[in-house]
């Protein structure tokens, strides 16, 4: 449903280049959520507003439901021929109204009335008046605010001036749902109603979304996909369940952060991610039984991921990691993602552990 290839955004100021995005490949399959995370300055915000071309991306091709909107986008690289302006910006509006995009401060007009917010892309499409009201009021049931249309947004809670904001997106019946970090502006039990409004869109309306974030909760609450950008680039996507089965998968850390180091000398450290039925196992007691060790938990973290339990657990064995193969081995046989976290070898050089983290690895 949206498809990136090469996408580069350089923005220049008092002679100086800044690259927000440097060659980005995205790919987001119709029908599903879809989280792109990352710290401030990563690129997310510039990435999300390339898609429907609020920010002209440098080169590079954005792709969704099959159409080029690059081709669209008037003067500078991949323009229309000469002559053909307005029909390409009419093409472009038109693209546009395909794509809903929710904002994080809501941008809603104080002026208007709950009901006219909504009615606005509708106005600005040539709706009529009465078709206006009527598919504002049936979105505002939609998304629980059916008793507020003549409200005005001062007089609504942040949680409610968001879901007017989801209405407005979807009054254009959008195939592709944009949310750049419509969360962060929100409590948690706010963050948590609005998430799952989000999913229930999803599967009502058959939408696409595509969403930004900082909260790695809102990527294990709704997303069935997932990216991680740095410095503009994207260093890590998929689905979130293969992701968390990846070995060395920095996703799957931050989604299940686990602390603890080695105690001591000649202990191996490992982070053990639990997926399925086999969360439910009493696995490292029987791992403790079976080979009569001392297993020391250091961290754990447990969530509910896709409606699937999951959790990842960092332990500790005793002794050097060739002491401990055959321990790992037992675990990786009851279908457990098993990665070598650390080890305490005393004397053993840095090299010498880097390569014996490579073989746990694997």
């Amino acid at each position: 449903m949206i498809t990136t290839t090469d996408l580069t955004k350089v923005y220049r100021s008092r002679g100086r280049e800044v690259t927000a995005l440097d060659g980005v490949d995205l790919h987001v399959s119709e029908g599903e959520v879809y989280g792109v995370v990352g710290q401030s300055g990563a690129g997310k915000s510039t990435l999300i507003r390339c898609v429907n071309l609020l920010e002209r991306p440098t080169s590079g091709t954005i792709t969704v439901a099959g159409q080029d909107l690059t081709a669209l986008a008037g003067r500078g690289r991949g323009a229309p021929p000469s002559g053909s302006w307005g029909r390409a910006g009419s093409a472009l509006r038109q693209a546009r109204s395909r794509i809903g995009m929710v904002f994080q401060h809501f941008n809603l007009l104080s002026s208007r009335t709950v009901r006219d917010n909504v009615e606005l892309p509708l106005e600005i499409l040539g709706v009529s008046g009465r078709e206006r009201t009527r598919k504002a009021l049936e979105l505002l049931e939609l998304v629980g605010l059916g008793d507020k249309a003549k409200a005005y947004p001062a007089q609504l809670s942040g949680g409610q001036k968001q879901r007017v904001g989801i209405a407005r997106a979807l009054a254009g019946d959008p195939k592709v749902l944009l949310s750049d970090e419509a969360t962060s502006a929100l409590d948690p039990e706010t963050t948590r109603s609005i998430l799952q409004l989000l999913r229930d869109l999803n599967c009502q309306l058959g939408l696409t979304v595509l969403l930004i974030t900082h909260e790695m909760d809102v990527v294990k609450t709704i997303c069935d996909s997932a990216a991680l950008m740095r410095g503009g680039r994207i260093v890590e996507s998929g689905r979130v369940s293969d992701l968390l089965a990846t070995p060395g998968s920095e996703l799957a850390h931050e989604l299940f952060p686990v602390g603890g180091v080695p105690s001591a000398e000649d202990r191996t450290v490992v982070d053990v991610t639990f997926q399925g039925e086999a969360a439910t196992k009493p696995v490292i007691s029987q791992l403790s039984r079976t080979y009569n060790i001392d297993i020391s938990i250091l961290g754990a973290a447990m969530d509910t991921v896709g409606g699937n339990q999951v959790g990842r657990m960092r332990i500790e064995l005793p002794g050097r990691f060739e002491e401990n193969v055959v321990p790992i081995g037992f675990l990786r046989e009851q279908g457990l993602q098993v990665d070598v976290a650390a080890i305490a070898d005393g004397p053993k050089t840095a090299a010498a552990t880097r390569q014996l983290l490579k073989e746990g690895a694997k």
